[in-house]
């Protein structure tokens, strides 16, 4: 009953109906092999995605869903699971994923890449006439990629897992709350508690994409985030973060290492505080791939 109210207040969301796909292109990359699909994943527009997988294994592959950044560069979207960012180390997650045995499916977000051409703004505006949300449509896309990459027969259902860098990170323990088919959760520089937020003077460092009308009258992010225990977690922030306020990250971290510990697995939930701004420093990237090695 609880998680039927949370996704009630993402909005109206387009009724499920059967994910179709047309692959469009396929081709070795840096190493892997990249499907480009066209997937109708909300009946309102075809959504442009990527599938990366191992050049040498055919599956079924364990997955990871890769969630593109913001950072204000509306013309990148899924290119930086191929491309990077220049806040991202190298190589490609795509290029690090896929030589780590895992399939990656990435899709172009609302007002993103492929998907440009209505500002960010004029979505939310749009939507909230609709009587949607836009966060909640964003979540709802990716769920559907989800539900295609499990219909597949090279991809293993059982084990997937994502990652994400900060609108990406934000994505990734969004997604886990909601699905519990996600089984390993990774979120770097998106681990923002709404309270600090509000009392640190910071939510214009963040676009309006992921504000949900009258959540906080019912939720925490504590409250949201919880819902992953039992299931592996590592969150990882730079100590310089503003669009972070540390003291957001280490009031979470307490409050999870509670909920974690009552589950009866601590060792779970992995904060790291690195040094850095709102970056992927390599102490990220060293220890996001031994957590994702050792729970996927």
């Amino acid at each position: 009953m609880e998680q039927d109210q949370l996704e009630f207040l993402l909005g109206e969301l387009p009724a499920k109906v059967p994910v179709s796909a047309e692959l469009l292109r396929q081709e070795v990359y840096d190493g892997y092999r990249l499907e480009s699909l066209l997937l109708d994943l909300n009946g309102i527009e075809r959504v442009p995605a990527y599938v990366a997988k191992p050049l040498a294994e055919e599956g079924p592959l364990p997955l990871v869903v890769f969630n593109h950044s913001h950072g204000g560069n509306y013309t990148n979207g899924r290119k930086e699971l191929i491309h990077g960012s220049s806040y991202l180390q190298q190589p490609s997650f795509a290029k690090t994923l896929t030589d780590m045995g895992y399939a990656v499916c990435s899709i172009d977000m609302w007002g993103f890449n492929e998907r440009g051409g209505k500002t960010e703004s004029e979505l939310v505006k749009e939507m909230l006439w609709q009587g949607r949300v836009m966060w909640g449509m964003m979540l709802h896309d990716n769920r559907r990629l989800i539900d295609y990459m499990c219909s597949r027969e090279d991809i293993d259902a059982a084990r997937i897992g994502t990652i994400g860098m900060s609108m990406g990170g934000l994505m990734a323990w969004w997604l886990a709350a909601l699905d519990q088919r996600i089984q390993v959760t990774i979120d770097i520089c998106g681990q923002v508690d709404a309270h600090t937020l509000i009392a640190k003077r910071g939510l214009d460092h963040h676009g309006f994409y992921s504000y949900v009308p009258g959540l906080l009258k019912r939720y925490t992010t504590l409250d949201i985030q919880s819902r992953i225990a039992p299931r592996p977690r590592m969150s990882l922030v730079g100590r310089s973060d503003r669009m972070c306020p540390l003291e957001g990250v280490e009031h979470l971290a307490k409050g999870l290492l509670e909920v974690y510990h009552a589950a009866g697995n601590p060792e779970h939930w992995q904060p790291v505080i690195a040094s850095g701004g709102h970056m992927e420093t390599l102490e990220m990237r060293v220890k996001w791939q031994r957590f994702m090695a050792e729970y996927l």
